[in-house]
């Protein structure tokens, strides 16, 4: 078979893959994306011309955002992984990579001819590919200096928020129970004629989210994704960021500036233990004691970066994690080296810790730290279960 007849082959499906990876990439920013509204994407891009920048642009904005909040997201997504106008995505030089077929979207020219006129419809053909698709996938480690220049522009439009929860606050609903107050008050003002019922409902909130990110020597190659990742999450708020090593370092504040540049900067002012030791045990007791027990763990989404070498004694920490665990509302350890063929949590530090941990995930990946944040929200719990969990009535009170 031919280069073309591949090419025709091959078409359609790498235009999907590109066209679904973007959908992802809208979701990990925090646009609720429905498989109705995807759906719909896809049938307008079908109609429209799927080669022209302008006209994929336009068929995702007008059905995949659903409010005045997603077009900002969809905006800062679509310059990410499309790149700005007129620009040409590099092709990744990694000599690991085989070669493949790449869509690049061009925007129209001036006078460009409607659709019909000697211009096949359809999918995207080969030369109209995307490489980000590919980058998705590609352990953060092996990264060049552009693909990760490329990475950094995709974590900086991620969004995590914790699960959501009932909370005890109410607001004015059409649905609910009757608000007595308003509704006494509504009567009031008429002078005591009938009014209608005045209801208020209970208000869904997120949990609040914890990020221990390891800094320590072993996670020197992955640190700087983790610590972009986690800047885009204090920008979404209801985030907290410590940094692990040889010591513990709250840096909540440095990654609350705008420009992921200026806070990784103020970050690396800030953080003293730099690709040092690790003492998982002895830091997570120093956290549960100053911050965890206070109430900052307490009903939180506690997430744990790091490849689980332990220096200090692993009882410790396993006993820590009991402790964290029975605070938590959830507990959640991303690991980048488990996406390694034959990876075993055998790790005397991760051993310990396991049988304390809700969600063992990947974190290598852009595409692993979008299934982290879809865990973090709960929405793929049930495909998170750890190799061990915790038995009895042990965390059976979180709240």
């Amino acid at each position: 078979m031919g280069t073309d007849d591949t090419a025709r082959r091959d078409g359609p499906a790498a235009a999907d893959a590109v066209l679904l990876g973007f959908v992802r990439a809208l979701r990990a920013a925090g646009v609720d994306a429905s498989t109705e509204r995807v759906y719909a994407f896809l049938r307008a891009v079908d109609v429209l011309r799927p080669g022209m920048r302008g006209d994929v642009y336009w068929a995702g904005r007008a059905t995949l955002c659903g409010g005045h909040d997603d077009l900002e997201r969809y905006e800062r997504v679509f310059a990410a992984y499309f790149g700005a106008a007129g620009e040409v995505p590099r092709q990744p030089v990694g000599a690991a990579v085989p070669p493949r077929v790449r869509l690049v979207l061009r925007d129209a020219p001036p006078g460009a001819r409607a659709p019909g006129d000697n211009e096949p419809l359809g999918p995207p053909t080969a030369s109209l590919a995307s490489s980000v698709e590919v980058l998705r996938h590609r352990d953060v480690a092996e990264l060049d200096a552009a693909e990760r220049a490329q990475l950094n522009r995709l974590l900086a439009v991620f969004a995590l928020n914790g699960q959501t929860r009932r909370s005890a606050r109410r607001r004015p609903s059409r649905r609910g129970d009757v608000d007595p107050r308003r509704t006494v008050r509504e009567l009031l003002r008429r002078g005591g004629e009938p009014a209608r019922l005045r209801r208020h409902a209970r208000v869904d909130r997120p949990r609040r989210v914890v990020l221990l990110v390891d800094v320590s020597g072993s996670m020197a190659l992955y640190a700087d994704a983790l610590l972009r990742f986690a800047h885009a999450a204090v920008r979404g708020g209801r985030t907290e960021v410590f940094t692990i090593g040889t010591r513990l370092t709250r840096v909540t504040r440095e990654l609350s500036h705008r420009d992921p540049d200026l806070a990784m900067a103020a970050l690396g002012a800030a953080v003293p233990d730099w690709r040092g030791g690790t003492r998982l045990g002895e830091l997570l007791r120093e956290f549960l004691n100053r911050w965890g027990q206070r109430g900052m763990a307490r009903g939180a989404v506690v997430v744990l970066l790091s490849d689980g070498w332990e220096r200090g004694d692993p009882e410790l920490l396993g006993a820590q994690m009991r402790r964290l665990h029975g605070l938590a509302h959830r507990v959640v350890w991303a690991n980048p080296r488990k996406a390694r063929p034959g990876y075993a949590p055998v790790a005397a530090g991760m051993a310990a810790a396991l049988p304390y941990v809700d969600a063992f995930v990947e974190g290598h990946s852009l595409a692993a730290l979008e299934r982290l944040a879809a865990v973090v929200r709960g929405a793929e719990a049930a495909e998170a279960v750890p190799p061990t969990g915790v038995t009895g009535l042990e965390g059976a009170d979180r709240a």
